[in-house]
């Protein structure tokens, strides 16, 4: 298959567009002389800036859009999107309506998830060509399957656990020294899918590297620093932007957290995680001997997520500590 310039559509969140980075390097192994472009939502752009295998990360201001409504500002973003190409393939790796209408905008050669496996069924009505993947299969599989399909190649569990960094890492940020640490990641787009600040204190207090408390929100600075001030063993890391969580989480001896785009950087980056799951399962990550899950009792219907589900509380810490010392 001869396939010149390539883009690929996955606007948001943060921890999905960390999880689909990976299919680059199969992508690059396959068609080694393709174009590959990436069309994102412009506040996730940084996160994939300078990945060796992106000819161009082209930022949408979705947020923008939908707060000013402004027509010339919808005019330029569709002016911008139709310039872009042409695409021999277009490949819509979310399966929603704004990502199908992007990728459609974007030229006619677009493939993405049938009706019954996307996300939004009627995101399939833009697409030229079709993969069934079951919605509730592993996320990390469902992405690598749907660009192997468009683009005539196959990924094995193998070579996903063989796989090359997914995104690129350099030094680490300027606040930190040499000394050996844990990234404990305290918030989620969720609180359901947050782990308690007073047993993340425990842990940190149990854990035999010191911890740096990343976070991103107002109110996850407000829970950093009430972990902080109960674990003499941590420390809360500065407001910093994606590109230096990238290098922080690259750097770590090892990534504690819930279900969220910053833990899931470990698993992209090669660095071991402990991944603690109430509302949702690890389904949302690759399972490896050092990237591992901790589960709540909770039974979890992955069509139909309860946010409410608080269950994630009642993992004890100390098996979160347990699991952290065995990756250490």
């Amino acid at each position: 298959m001869n396939i010149a310039r390539i883009a690929i559509v996955r606007l948001s969140a943060l921890g999905d567009i960390i999880n689909s980075a990976v299919v680059l390097q199969f992508v690059r192994r396959h068609h080694p002389e393709a174009r590959i472009d990436w069309i994102t939502e412009s506040q996730f752009a940084p996160m994939l800036q300078g990945h060796p295998e992106l000819e161009k990360v082209h930022g949408i201001p979705l947020k923008q859009l939908k707060r000013e409504k402004r027509f010339a500002l919808l005019r330029d973003t569709v002016r911008d999107l139709r310039a872009l190409g042409p695409y021999d393939v277009i490949i819509d790796m979310q399966g929603l309506l704004k990502s199908a209408l992007v990728a459609r905008l974007l030229g006619p050669n677009v493939h993405g998830f049938d009706a019954a496996s996307a996300r939004e069924g009627a995101a399939a009505l833009f697409y030229r060509t079709k993969s069934r993947i079951p919605y509730e299969a592993n996320i990390i599989r469902r992405n690598c399957d749907i660009v192997a399909e468009a683009l005539g190649f196959t990924v094995s569990d193998a070579e996903l656990l063989a796989k090359a960094p997914a995104l690129p890492v350099g030094p680490r940020p300027d606040f930190l020294d040499d000394t050996p640490y844990i990234a404990v990641v305290v918030g989620a787009s969720w609180p359901s899918k947050c782990y308690p600040p007073a047993q993340l204190a425990a842990v940190c207090d149990a854990l035999p590297l010191p911890c740096i408390l990343v976070w991103g929100s107002e109110n996850e600075r407000m829970d950093a620093e009430a972990i902080a001030a109960e674990s003499s063993n941590a420390r809360v890391a500065p407001k910093i932007g994606l590109p230096a969580l990238r290098d922080l989480i690259g750097h770590a001896a090892l990534t504690v957290g819930g279900d969220t785009g910053p833990t899931h950087l470990a698993w992209a980056l090669n660095r071991p995680s402990v991944v603690l799951y109430g509302p949702t399962t690890p389904r949302m990550m690759f399972e490896t001997p050092q990237n591992v899950a901790l589960e709540s009792d909770s039974v979890v219907d992955i069509l139909r997520i309860d946010k409410t589900d608080m269950s994630i509380g009642t993992i004890p810490p100390e098996s979160v500590i347990q699991k952290a010392k065995e990756l250490l």
